[in-house]
């Protein structure tokens, strides 16, 4: 009773909440990354083109290295840890926006594909770096100051902001360095 308030405190709702209604929304956020996976990788395609086609097979990589990790752990998927999954993919494809949103504006200057690439690259570094660094010092704090459906969250969102750092600083260079040969020099509509 030390730090209650001298406040009354009547009940407003009170539920019951069965097994089945947990495992539906599962499911029904499941089915919601998923809806909003597709929908998120058609509009990197059709607002980036070939560097969003880039994006999307990055984001698979991604995904199979994250289920990879709650697999080794192991990592049950609760509500709050499939929101916190879903939450570092939201992460992971803003890299990639950076990244090819610098690319743009280099090709735009005229730069070479290889010489935009770099350059998207480098620029678009230091705010990757501080969005990771920010998502995962708040996943840390959270899971040391929570309960467990919190920390659960926590969990998946910290292991999801160290793939996509790596996803996108590694994977992502390493397919459109694939993709400046000179072949792609006389096509650079694909990338605007």
């Amino acid at each position: 009773n030390s730090g209650a308030l001298p406040v009354p405190i009547s009940i407003i709702s009170q539920q019951t909440i069965g097994a089945s209604l947990g495992s539906e929304s599962i499911n029904a956020s499941l089915k919601a990354g998923i809806y909003g996976l597709i929908f998120v990788a058609l509009f990197m395609v059709a607002f980036y083109r070939l560097p969003g086609l880039v994006s999307v097979i990055a984001l698979a990589v991604y995904v199979l290295i994250v289920l990879s990790v709650y697999k080794l752990i192991p990592v049950t998927l609760t509500l709050a840890g499939l929101a916190g999954f879903i939450l570092s993919l939201g992460i992971a494809v803003d890299a990639n926006i950076l990244i090819f949103a610098r690319m743009k504006e280099e090709i735009a200057a005229g730069k070479t594909l290889n010489s935009s690439m770099k350059e998207g690259f480098s620029r678009a570094w230091l705010s990757i770096r501080d969005s990771h660094v920010t998502a995962l010092l708040g996943a840390l704090v959270l899971y040391a100051f929570t309960t467990s459906i919190v920390k659960g969250f926590a969990l998946t969102l910290s292991i999801g902001v160290l793939t996509s750092l790596f996803t996108s600083i590694t994977v992502t260079r390493s397919f459109l360095l694939l993709c400046t040969s000179n072949w792609f020099e006389s096509k650079k509509w694909l990338f605007r």
